[in-house]
């Protein structure tokens, strides 16, 4: 029998605001708070994505505009490494289900690339992103198994992102 490691020794598998609270990689990877719902939280990040980037763009169209956009999606995918490493390492499991912080900047990133677009194609979006995101058809699957740390849960949902992108752009074409 071989001994437990460190991360069996310290796992959680339903964190809560407290631990959310504990530390700012905590409130990021989780989305800020987001990704605590009970129920199918990658979607309730995928949803305040949608939310927050709506607002954000119409609130402050100068401020957040698609160049500003574009780097607070790069700036935010170096971010999310950090955040989802160190809490996936708290946890006691690198890619747990509450870190959603890989749904908001992928979906952003989607959102992005579409605008500007009615409410309809936004809505096609997050139905076909949350299908690849949970579908994982391959190589996404490959990448998630494969590549572990911060890296590794941010990149599979650019993966599932591009899907998304691809669909729409042979939808186009069509």
């Amino acid at each position: 029998m071989t001994p437990p490691t460190p991360y069996q020794l310290t796992r959680i598998d339903k964190p809560g605001a407290s631990f959310m609270r504990a530390h700012p990689a905590h409130l990021i990877a989780q989305g800020f708070g987001s990704g605590l719902s009970p129920i199918m939280p990658g979607t309730s990040g995928t949803l305040l994505a949608w939310l927050s980037y709506a607002v954000l763009s119409l609130r402050w169209p100068q401020l957040f505009s698609p160049l500003h956009w574009g780097v607070l999606i790069v700036l935010g995918f170096a971010l999310g490494v950090w955040a989802c490493a160190r809490t996936g390492r708290d946890l006691g499991i690198a890619d747990h289900g509450s870190m959603v912080w890989d749904e908001i900047i992928a979906f952003w990133l989607v959102l992005l690339v579409l605008g500007p677009s009615s409410w309809q194609t936004q809505l096609w979006a997050f139905f076909w992103f949350r299908f690849f995101d949970m579908l994982k058809p391959p190589p996404i699957a490959y990448f998630d198994r494969k590549m572990k740390g911060g890296f590794g849960v941010m990149f599979d949902d650019i993966l599932a992102a591009f899907y998304t992108l691809l669909g729409f752009a042979l939808w186009r074409v069509i």
